[in-house]
């Protein structure tokens, strides 16, 4: 008869653990509970308002280390509304415009977040808008996070405000119509956990090993 050992996964259950790509939670953009709105001065006069109609997106948040956290976020131009249909025609047109037909997506992708306070936090990262890249920094602010009533997910809640330079992302036919270039925004966005279980990582099931100690 053959005598065995079953040692657990304990040891690998630990360098999973501790292995920091385990450590942050993965959420994904909820597109029913996410408003982009921005605003942008028209001359002497009063500033434009609109609004993104659907935005998309996966956020990483580590709680415990919010440095590790990250942001990736897709939205269509021609989901961008000035609350004008000639307007948004005109805006989402070709070159000095969002010229959505040869650049249909505005995305951006942080690049290092810091926690500049208890649930506070900056946000830097590049935001492509009409072809070219800029960096764009968001101050933000952690709003909560637990099971929603309605639905039993898991979800995070989080604000953030922030300013662009038009002109920096060669939008110059704005400048034509006497339209910014400062255009400021700000941003409410609740995300669902995509792993159901997420609230705290954790490592996946471990199996169990036999080793044999000797022949029979």
């Amino acid at each position: 008869m053959r005598n065995a050992l079953t040692i657990s996964g304990a040891a690998l259950a630990i360098a999973v653990l501790i292995n920091p790509s385990f450590a942050a939670d993965k959420y994904r953009i909820d597109p029913e509970h996410v408003s982009v709105n921005f605003s942008i001065q028209h001359s002497m006069w009063a500033k434009y308002q609109g609004t993104i109609r659907r935005v998309d997106g996966e956020i990483l948040f580590d709680k415990e280390n919010v440095e590790r956290s990250a942001v990736t976020v897709e939205i269509l131009a021609k989901m961008v509304d000035t609350l004008d249909t000639s307007r948004d025609a005109e805006l989402q047109g070709g070159y000095g415009f969002l010229n959505a037909s040869a650049f249909p997506k505005i995305t951006f992708k942080s690049t290092g977040i810091e926690k500049t306070g208890d649930k506070t936090g900056r946000i830097r990262g590049n935001l492509t808008m009409a072809g070219i890249t800029k960096p764009v920094t968001l101050d933000a602010i952690f709003d909560g996070e637990g099971v929603s009533d309605w639905d039993g997910q898991m979800r995070v809640g989080f604000s953030a405000t922030g300013a662009l330079n038009t002109n920096d992302f060669g939008l110059t036919g704005l400048r034509t119509l006497n339209i910014g270039p400062e255009l400021d925004f700000t941003i409410e966005v609740e995300a669902t956990a995509i792993d159901p279980a997420a609230g705290r990582a954790t490592a996946p099931p471990v199996g169990r090993i036999t080793v044999p100690l000797r022949p029979e």
